[in-house]
């Protein structure tokens, strides 16, 4: 997910030879330039967020740079799961072999993600595109838009993370991490208790 930096915007061309305008105040220099289809070119902060297929909770949800490779941030941090997660989904960022190849090999996780279109001319990425659009594994990756990323919103919701609170990464990166572990805290209580998992805005928020 893609936060807008506290302050002013620094213009990419301006920020890549280190020029700050004379009348541009507060703005924060560790933000970066990133596009998606949804917000298209946004500048500042990125957050990496992991939840669970079967129970809808947070798994993890910290700073990452918003230029970052949002596919190389997963395989190196879901790692720290081996033994205990068997699949990983992830939209079609996380579209490399060597990545499931990875994945598989070190730590027995399988990669489940959707295939780009005109992508598959070799052998090799042929057998890769069709295990990726096997029957049980679709189902599985089908899970995403009920589960994970439902969970996303409920964090941007939550905390009003249409802009950062703070400027720059080491403010940010522990102010996103003390979010998550918040919101896990929120979320175990009202799992032993029988309660959603989803109303737990007021807990976290002390309202």
């Amino acid at each position: 997910m893609m936060v807008k930096s506290k302050g002013p915007v620094w213009h990419k061309k301006q920020k890549d030879i280190g020029v700050i305008p004379k009348n541009l105040r507060g703005v924060d220099r560790d933000g970066t330039w990133s596009f998606s289809m949804a917000d298209r070119w946004v500048y500042g902060h990125g957050t990496f967020c992991i939840a669970a297929h079967e129970i809808p909770v947070l798994g993890m949800f910290i700073h990452m740079k918003n230029s970052s490779n949002e596919a190389k941030v997963m395989g190196q941090k879901i790692r720290r799961f081996t033994g205990l997660v068997e699949n990983v989904c992830m939209d079609s960022k996380a579209d490399d072999m060597a990545l499931e190849y990875s994945l598989k090999q070190f730590s027995k996780i399988n990669l489940i993600t959707s295939p780009r279109k005109g992508m598959n001319k070799s052998s090799k990425r042929k057998l890769f595109v069709k295990r990726m659009r096997n029957k049980v594994l679709r189902k599985i990756y089908k899970k995403r838009s009920v589960t994970v990323e439902p969970v996303q919103g409920l964090m941007a919701d939550m905390f009003s993370l249409d802009k950062c609170w703070m400027r720059g990464e080491k403010n940010n990166r522990w102010i996103f991490a003390a979010m998550g572990i918040t919101v896990q805290m929120a979320q175990l209580d009202a799992w032993k208790m029988g309660k959603s998992v989803w109303k737990i805005k007021d807990e976290v928020l002390g309202l």
